[in-house]
């Protein structure tokens, strides 16, 4: 397979639309992963992401009876905008529906170069559907992101590009997975070429598809998926890349949000360019597997898929980027509230501590709860230490660094508990943000149950964020519980989380 593969990389004639992308040295992620990292630059294609490549190869090889009947995609992007550049450059008719979480940036895109667009439901798959419908009404061609030879040919030019622009042995390339059309293109070409080149795959851990296809053998389809890497946002991985990805994929490593963050400002810090968060993926994947490795001095490959990405999501993004490259902890600290106390803690952090952020509020007259950011010079070790000095000195402490709640919410909170609430019962719920999109949640909400407690925050993320307490007397809790299932929304029970009963219970 691999070898039939690479004759149809050899004979795809993507450099119409795209060009040879840099291999770039970063010299900052190099020293900080022990290692040689370069960074394969498809965030510098003119749409600015490497999925031009397989839209363009696919679309050639259309017949002319096909190319006058246009084609229709579905994408939450980076595909769309390789397909109306492609059909510009080919004179095709180009529809291209898209999920209405898609970020803005890349709807505009869309549109500039001359596709149109249909924004259709929550994710890639309702686009997909309602893609194929209009297939059905009205004879187009379908270019498929991934789940095509031709498409994943196209991708697989990257690899090509990379042996020749890389004189020495890679240990490793590190590739983004979605539905897999990248990584199968590549994987075909390295492993014909350097086959002890490992071909490592990464994906966010609330969208690893292929992960959970390997392990089970089989395709997948995922119950719920994050989009927060909305280029990858994928429930089932393609039969064509799955294929491909069951012989000659090496390992899959799959990383949180506040490593993909962290890997945006490390991408930042040696290129000056903003990865998007899918673009950003392998970089994270990279420094994770590296690191458990153990590896040291060996020659590395990560390949930044690209770089569409809202502006506003930066605010986010930079929130969650000490956590995840390790340098600030979240700590609740419990001290006495007495004449003193909070000098005594202060000095306990020391004067080389950096604090990051710091909320208080007096709750009662026997002790308070301190909501403490602090930044860490020397990672994990030292958060173990700064928690074991504060124990020691009789203050109780617990670790919030890997508390969603605690970072979504809870931390823009801070002022005391609201007294007694009876029957409270504390969920955090996620829905697709879209204009509206709130108050189609708080109607959706509308029920007997006082609201006791209630916090949202828009980072210009794809998924909007709701903090809800509801007053639920036990014996309406069966009811309540059947609520939530039909409610539609992903929901996560908070009722147990340690930062709610510290500081907001």
């Amino acid at each position: 397979m691999p070898q039939r593969l690479l004759k149809m990389v050899l004979r795809a004639p993507v450099y119409d639309v795209a060009q040879e992308s840099p291999l770039t040295y970063a010299p900052r992620l190099s020293t900080k992963c022990a290692n040689r990292v370069h960074l394969k630059r498809e965030d510098l294609q003119p749409v600015f992401s490497f999925k031009l490549r397989g839209a363009y190869n696919r679309m050639l090889n259309l017949s002319q009876q096909e190319s006058d009947k246009g084609v229709i995609a579905a994408s939450a992007g980076n595909h769309a905008q390789g397909v109306a550049l492609a059909a510009k450059k080919l004179a095709m008719k180009a529809t291209i529906v898209m999920p209405q979480t898609t970020p803005s940036i890349k709807v505009a895109s869309v549109r500039r170069l001359g596709g149109e667009v249909v924004l259709h439901g929550d994710n890639f798959n309702q686009a997909a559907e309602y893609a194929q419908y209009l297939v059905s009404q009205t004879g187009a061609t379908f270019i498929h992101p991934y789940d095509d030879w031709e498409v994943i040919a196209g991708q697989g030019t990257i690899a090509l590009e990379l042996i020749r622009q890389h004189a020495e042995p890679m240990k490793a390339v590190f590739v983004p997975v979605g539905g897999g059309g990248i990584i199968a293109g590549v994987a075909a070409v390295i492993k014909s070429i350097h086959p002890e080149t490992l071909v490592i795959g990464v994906e966010p851990e609330d969208a690893a598809c292929m992960k959970a296809a390997l392990e089970a053998g089989e395709r997948v389809i995922l119950p719920h998926v994050g989009i927060f890497a909305d280029g990858v946002a994928v429930a089932q991985v393609g039969a064509r890349p799955f294929l491909v990805a069951q012989n000659y994929v090496d390992d899959i490593v799959t990383v949180t949000t506040d490593e993909m963050c962290a890997a945006i400002k490390e991408v930042f810090e040696d290129t000056r360019s903003i990865a998007e968060p899918a673009g950003a993926l392998s970089v994270a994947g990279m420094k994770k597997y590296a690191l458990e490795q153990g590896w040291q001095n060996e020659s590395l490959v990560a390949i930044v898929s690209g770089a569409n990405m809202n502006f506003d999501r930066l605010r986010y993004i930079a929130e969650r980027t000490e956590i995840g490259e390790g340098t600030e902890t979240l700590l609740a600290v419990t001290i006495p509230e007495r004449p003193g106390s909070f000098l005594h803690f202060c000095r306990l952090l020391g004067n080389k501590r950096v604090i990051t952020e710091f909320n208080y509020r007096y709750a009662d007259a026997n002790q308070a709860q301190v909501f403490v950011g602090i930044r860490l010079h020397e990672g994990q070790s030292e958060k173990v230490a700064i928690i074991d000095e504060l124990v020691h000195a009789g203050f109780a402490t617990v670790d919030l660094s890997s508390n969603e709640m605690a970072k979504l919410h809870l931390r823009h909170m801070i002022g005391g508990a609201g007294g007694k609430q009876l029957d409270e019962r504390l969920y955090r719920f996620e829905f697709p943000e879209r204009p509206g999109a709130l108050l189609a949640f708080l109607s959706s909400m509308s029920s007997g149950w006082n609201i006791s407690l209630f916090h949202y925050r828009n980072h210009g993320a794809a998924e909007g964020t709701v903090l809800a307490g509801i007053q639920v007397p036990e014996r309406e809790l069966p009811a309540f519980n059947a609520f939530l299932e039909q409610l539609g929304y992903p929901y996560t029970s908070e009722n147990d989380n340690p930062a709610y009963h510290l500081f907001l219970a």
